[in-house]
């Protein structure tokens, strides 16, 4: 027998921060291929697709140095050299993504991104989806002065808005660290998807809300008034 449906009540948001990758869109190969690349050249195993899910939380700033040691930038330099050459031919939009960002701009929410890919091909993947127009501000890795999942780079990503972080603004992304950064923002954190490991960190930051995808949240974006009730889950 399915367990019962228990309502739970959450603010409507005055905002939306999502993550980008495995969340709005999938260029998970494509990022994959690329660290190994990297791993490659330093003699390396390469890794699986699987554990590439299980490893790639951080940036690359703060993941390199401890994978490549002191050649973390001549292996971060043949990871972006792979990346660019090829992110825009795999980047894939995950299902019910864009009309959720539509219903979030018609009910005059601000949205915004806040991602650990390095800034400029967060940005050039948005523009060549023609989605710029969707956010106030789209955060990359080194746009802020410290990463995913520290507060500055929701901090930036509010910004433009002069909403400040709080359990009116939704965090909504796929893995441990964007439940951290939430956390730590006291933004309400939603976990989306199904990305295999999700990292151990969710026992630490448990997600308030999780949805199988986005089309999900644009049915409860449908509702009127202060609150929003959700169904347990």
């Amino acid at each position: 027998m399915s367990p019962p449906v228990l309502p739970r009540t959450v603010p409507f948001p005055r905002a939306v921060l999502f993550d980008w990758d495995n969340t709005l869109v999938s260029n998970w190969a494509c990022v994959v291929a690329s660290i190994n690349a990297a791993l490659i050249a330093f003699g390396k195993e390469p890794w699986t697709l699987e554990e590439g899910y299980q490893r790639i939380r951080h940036s690359l700033r703060d993941s390199f140095p401890p994978l490549f040691g002191e050649d973390w930038l001549r292996a971060r330099d043949i990871f972006y050299a792979h990346f660019r050459a090829h992110h825009l031919d795999h980047l894939v939009v995950l299902e019910g993504a864009e009309a959720l960002l539509r219903d979030l701009r018609d009910r005059g929410i601000y949205v915004a991104v806040v991602s650990n890919k390095q800034g400029p091909l967060l940005r050039a993947e948005a523009e060549y989806l023609g989605w710029t127009g969707y956010f106030g501000r789209l955060v990359g890795a080194t746009d802020a002065p410290a990463d995913k999942p520290a507060a500055a780079p929701v901090d930036l990503a509010l910004a433009p808005s002069g909403i400040a972080p709080g359990p009116d603004v939704w965090f909504v992304g796929d893995a441990d660290v964007d439940m951290e950064c939430a956390h730590r923002t006291g933004c309400l954190p939603v976990l989306v998807g199904h990305t295999p490991a999700g990292g151990a960190g969710l026992e630490r930051f448990p997600p308030a809300l999780r949805f199988d995808g986005c089309a999900a949240i644009s049915a409860l974006v449908q509702q009127n008034g202060d609150t929003i009730s959700v169904p347990g889950w």
